[in-house]
Formats: structure tokens, C-alpha cells, sequence
């Protein structure tokens, strides 16, 4: 089947068996006339396969945006800091878009200009070209983060808070800013901020695990500072489920309902490590070795709730962090 054609609509019983171990959020009459065609961007890093792979589980035909030439039917070359080929991106149902410059690595004025424009300028340019495209997608999803709110302390943060200050907080505000071309055409946009991505192929788990297996791990500055995260199955399917769901637009927080302090998740992973916590990482040393990147990503308090996804339902299958962890480190 050429990826330019549409799916026929799947029967109930059809769909048991190809959405596998995807959870069942859905009601018959949604899935009876679900979306076909999805185009996706940032497909190869852990969060874009995981995704892809749940999209390909849920029988979708999907098409992926990749930087370089295409090689196979289903990838479309684009370049995120270029106007982007209308006739490319039309006549997709949805978009989930997630590429941008990675933010790990010490925060030099050129790698914040890449991780700043490749999110921004990316998102404009996609959104723009969307929204000018003669068949256009009903729903767009875009990777935010909950970075969006700054270093907050215990304060309880929801959808409508506002944003905080830093520079991650500044590039979560103009990227989800830049897709209002997609708004404005028409088209549901939803913003996932995504906390701390728990995944067992890289990321910031593959990073944490080094010094606890040495046996030198331990909280990072006070310890009490808020970490709100997600493992990466339930990151998968909230795209999907924001996708698939039109009550859900806007801002939606991407991070489990049981938020923890950097304490309580350095035990965790110390116990499912079966490895001592007790050797604390003091803030100085971590802007030492990580610069500002240290501020916004380790010792920053964010204490987020999911409340738009958990009162669209939304079935967290990994909702305690401790089963995370075993889930994560048994692959």
C-alpha cells in the first residue's frame, strides 16, 4: 500500500489485536473512525521511536519527517530552518512534532541558539506551511516541556500557571507561541510538556545509572528540589491519546500524577539498583560540571500535575515511579 493511501476504517475486533499492548482509553465509536495518516517529526531519538512504534502498533499509516535525503516511501526530507514544502506535509490527518537540538551538553551561546531556533523556527515553519496546505491535518501535537514553568519550589503547577523565567521557560513560551499559524487555520493544536523522560535506550535514566552502579550515587544539591517525570510507554501514549482525543487542546502536562523530589527519586533508584543513594552531588559541583544547563535541568523545582490528561482519563500504565524504574532497567 503506498503511505499515501488512506486506511480503510478497522473493525473492533481488528483493532484488539493490532494496538497490542496499547492501553484501551478508546471507545468503539472513536476508534470506527480514527485517524489514518500521521506524519511525525524527531522519529529517531527515544521518544519519537517510541512513538512510532506505537503509532505503527495502532495502525496507522505513518509517514516521518527526516532531515536527511529521503531513502525509503515513508520519509519526507525537510529542513526545520526552512520554509517548508506545502504540497509535502498536505493531506496527513494529524501531526506529531517532536525534532529539536538536543538540551543535554553544556549551554554555549551556540548550542542555546540551535536548541532555541531548531524548536522555534521549526515549529513556524511547519505550522506555517500546515496551515496554508489545501488538505489540512485536524490535529497537531508539539513536543513543550515542563521547563515552561521555571524553578518554582512546592508551588503545585497546573496547565493554566504561568510561565517562569530561565532560558528553558523563554524557549517553551516562543515554541508553543510559534504554532499559532496552525491555530489560527483552524487546526486543534495541543502542547505536551513533558517532564523527566524515564527510558531504558539513553537519556537521562542511561546517565544516572553510571555513578549509582559505581556506587557513588546520590541527591543533587538540597534534594528537595521537585522532579515531575514520565516513563517514555506512557509518554508514547499520551501523544497518542492527545491525538486521537478532540476534547484535548492546549497545554497538557506529560508527567506522571505521583511527582517526586530529587531525594526520594535518588533512593528509588539506588533500591532498584540495589545500590547505596548516600553520596550527595552538591550544587556547586553540578553548575561546575554542567554550567547553566544545572539550573534549569537538575536543581530546578518543578512540581507538576497532569490534570487535563488525567481528567480526559487518560490510563497511566506506569503511574508509581518504583515500577518505572524496574520496568527501565530490566531492558
Amino acid at each position: 500500500m503506498n503511505e499515501r493511501q488512506y486506511f480503510r476504517p478497522a473493525s473492533t475486533h481488528e483493532l484488539s489485536s493490532i494496538r497490542g499492548d496499547a492501553p484501551t482509553h478508546h471507545n468503539a465509536a472513536r476508534l470506527l473512525t480514527m485517524l489514518a495518516k500521521v506524519l511525525i517529526s524527531g522519529s529517531s531519538g527515544p521518544i519519537g521511536k517510541a512513538t512510532l512504534s506505537r503509532l505503527q502498533k495502532g495502525g496507522y499509516a505513518v509517514t516521518r519527517l527526516v532531515r536527511h535525503a529521503s531513502r525509503q516511501a515513508d520519509e519526507i526530507q525537510w529542513d526545520p530552518m526552512r520554509a517548508v514544502d506545502i504540497a509535502s506535509v498536505t493531506g496527513f490527518d494529524a501531526v506529531i512534532h517532536l525534532a529539536g537540538e538536543s538540551i543535554v551538553g553544556r549551554w554555549n551561546d551556540a548550542k542555546k541558539a540551535a536548541i532555541r531556533e531548531s524548536r522555534v523556527a521549526g515549529t513556524r515553519n511547519l505550522t506555517e506551511a500546515l496551515a496554508k496546505a489545501s488538505a489540512k491535518p485536524r490535529v497537531v501535537v508539539c513536543a513543550s516541556a515542563i521547563g515552561y514553568y521555571g524553578d518554582r519550589g512546592d508551588e503545585l503547577l497546573r496547565e493554566e500557571a504561568a510561565p517562569g523565567r530561565g532560558f528553558l521557560a523563554e524557549v517553551c513560551e516562543q515554541l508553543e507561541a510559534a504554532s499559532l499559524p496552525a491555530v489560527n487555520a483552524g487546526i486543534r493544536v495541543v502542547h505536551l510538556r513533558i517532564g523527566l523522560v524515564l527510558s531504558p535506550s539513553g537519556g537521562a535514566l542511561a546517565a544516572m545509572k553510571t555513578p549509582f552502579k559505581m556506587g557513588v550515587g546520590g541527591r543533587i544539591g538540597s534534594g528537595k528540589q521537585w522532579w515531575s517525570w514520565i516513563d517514555v510507554r506512557d509518554l508514547a501514549d499520551a501523544f497518542v491519546f492527545a491525538m486521537e482525543n478532540e476534547s484535548v487542546r492546549g497545554p497538557v502536562n506529560a508527567v506522571s500524577p505521583n511527582a517526586v523530589t530529587n531525594a526520594q527519586f535518588t533512593r528509588a533508584l539506588g533500591k532498584a539498583l540495589s545500590r547505596p543513594a548516600i553520596f550527595p552531588l552538591p550544587a556547586f559541583a553540578a553548575r561546575l560540571a554542567l554550567g547553566e544547563m544545572a539550573n534549569d535541568l537538575l536543581l530546578a523545582s518543578e512540581r507538576v500535575e497532569p490534570a487535563r490528561l488525567v481528567a480526559a482519563k487518560f490510563p497511566f500504565r506506569y503511574p508509581e515511579l518504583a515500577a518505572s524504574l524496574r520496568a527501565n532497567l530490566e531492558n
